[in-house]
Parts: structure tokens; C-alpha cells; sequence
């Protein structure tokens, strides 16, 4: 059994503390290159494959509301009224679905991250996957509430009166309300960064998280969190956009066939637009979750103190 890190935050025994995690980083990368392309492919292609499943369920569920929006399009063209739709109960059911895609990408992602991290231990893919869910039951709720409350106050619905005057104080920090609960969110994310991979390494969901909390917060971990945050995001983002970019010519192609097949332009709208943000999320979660799994597992070990020794004697 291993044994238990004391919470204590070790010092830095490195000049150069981020030149030495990159090289630990891209040398596991290529020792274990063979394993983790392997894994990454699978969770990939499996985790794309019940996406689409999923998707294709959600799109069943809301093909009444498509119905409608079809029928109201015809009736509105029959009295050559202009028709813009309502997409308010299409975002409902899409939050209502979200957390089955989430759960979804934390079971990838903690595949991944177990593969990344474990080396020759045995595998832990339960209390990892424990982790994701807790860590995202702790920091998501409330930029989506608060979202979805602000909305209600003031967001432009048709023929909907909003409740709050625009211009007024109440309206403009409504308004704001989710900014101010995203950086919350993020503040809380960065927190419990290494919460996996301290699961991986052997201790339960709920340690796991405590311990991310107390390596993260110092002035140390702290630091060396967002230094290692900030590019791994700006290389996800960039990536997400460039391969979405590129998968575009897919939007024309999918909503032509889907309009043909069933005859709702709507339905074939919104299924044209995901097409290529589907790619564009499955080609970036391939290159940059084995990168990022890696990359904070050794910032935990370096983060870690070390583990003691068994008394000799």
C-alpha cells in the first residue's frame, strides 16, 4: 500500500523548475509514446463513437421542438411575415443533456489520465473518474445556474417582456453575475488542477481533492499551476479553433444531407453546425489530453514532498 504525502508543500529543487517539468513531461510522452497513442485512440474513438449515440438520442428527444419550429416557419411564410425562432427550450434540453457529455469526457479523461500517470502501478481508473465528477459537481454548478438565472432577467426572448429595465443597476449586475461566477469557477478549477492525478497516484476522490487544494495553494503551487495552465489552454483553444476551422466544409455537407433525409431544415441547421465543432473537439482532445494528463502528473510529483521510508530495524 503507499504510503500517504504529507500535506506540506515542498520546496523547489531546481534552478529552472519549468525547464526540468517539460523535459519530465516530454520524456514520458515518448517513453511510453506506444501505450499512450494506443489508449488515447481507443478512449478517442470509443468516447467519439457514444457521443454520437448520445447526440443522435438528444436530437430524437427535441424533434417535436424542430416539428414546431418547421410548421411555424411555413405558417409565417404563408403570411409573408419574416420568422425568426425561438431556440430558448432547444438550449433547455441541450443543458438537461449536458452533464451525460460531461460525465462522457471525464470518463476519456480519466482513462487518459490514468494511463498517463500510473507508469507500472495498477490501474485506478474509479477513484479518477470520482475525482472528475466530484471536482465537477464543485465548480460548474454555479456559472450554470447563475447563467441561466441571468438569462431569464435578461436575455432577449421573443414576445417576452424582460423583468428588469435595461440601463438600470440591477439589470447591468445581472448581467454580470456570470462573469463573476465564472472566474469563481476557474479560480476553483485551477485549485483542485491535480486532483487526478493525486488519485491516480493512490489516495481516494475525496483526498485526492484536499490534497490538489493544499499543494495549490501556496505561493509555489500556485505559480507553477497557472504557469502550466496558461499554455496548455491557449494550445487547446488555438487547436479546438484550427481543426474546427478546417472541418467547416462539413456544416454545408451534413445540413444537406440531413434536410434530404428528413425534411426539417432546422433539425439539419443545428446538426450542420455541430458536425464540425464534434471533429474539432475529438482531434484536440487526442493531442493535447495525453499532453495535459502528463504534464500535471509530474507537476504533482515535483509539488509532492517526498514519500517517507520505512524505519530500517
Amino acid at each position: 500500500m503507499p504510503t500517504q504525502h504529507d500535506p506540506t508543500t515542498a520546496p523547489l529543487t531546481s534552478t529552472s523548475p519549468q525547464r526540468g517539468l517539460s523535459a519530465s513531461t516530454f520524456g514520458v510522452l515518448w517513453r511510453d509514446r506506444r501505450a499512450l497513442a494506443g489508449v488515447t485512440g481507443r478512449v478517442v474513438g470509443l468516447g467519439g463513437l457514444a457521443g454520437l449515440v448520445l447526440t443522435v438520442v438528444v436530437f430524437l428527444v427535441a424533434w417535436p421542438l424542430f416539428t414546431r419550429m418547421r410548421n411555424q416557419r411555413v405558417w409565417y411564410h404563408y403570411l409573408e411575415d419574416p420568422y425568426l425562432h425561438d431556440s430558448t427550450d432547444l438550449v433547455l434540453v441541450a443543458l438537461g443533456a449536458l452533464p451525460l457529455f460531461l460525465l462522457l469526457l471525464g470518463i476519456g479523461s480519466a482513462a487518459i489520465q490514468d494511463a498517463c500517470s500510473r507508469g507500472d502501478s495498477p490501474a485506478r481508473l474509479r477513484p479518477v473518474l470520482a475525482v472528475y465528477v466530484l471536482r465537477g459537481l464543485v465548480v460548474w454548478p454555479l456559472p450554470l445556474i447563475v447563467a441561466v438565472v441571468a438569462d431569464r432577467f435578461t436575455g432577449y426572448h421573443l414576445d417576452t417582456p424582460l423583468p428588469l429595465e435595461r440601463g438600470t443597476w440591477p439589470y447591468i449586475l445581472v448581467k454580470c453575475s456570470p462573469l463573476a461566477a465564472l472566474f469563481v469557477a476557474v479560480l476553483l478549477r485551477l485549485a483542485l488542477t491535480l486532483a487526478p492525478a493525486a488519485a491516480a497516484d493512490g489516495l481516494g476522490a475525496r483526498a485526492a481533492l484536499r490534497r490538489s487544494w493544499s499543494l495549490t495553494w501556496t505561493r509555489v503551487g500556485a505559480a507553477r499551476v497557472v504557469v502550466l495552465a496558461v499554455p496548455l489552454v491557449v494550445l487547446t483553444a488555438g487547436l479546438l479553433r484550427l481543426v474546427t476551422q478546417v472541418a467547416l466544409p462539413l456544416r454545408p455537407l451534413v445540413r444537406g444531407l440531413l434536410e434530404d433525409a428528413t425534411g426539417n431544415f432546422f433539425a439539419a441547421y443545428y446538426a450542420g453546425i455541430l458536425a464540425p465543432v464534434i471533429v474539432g473537439i475529438l482531434v484536440t482532445a487526442a493531442v493535447t489530453v495525453p499532453l495535459t494528463c502528463t504534464a500535471f502528473a509530474a507537476l504533482y510529483d515535483r509539488l509532492s514532498p517526498p514519500r517517507s521510508s520505512p524505519a530500517i530495524g
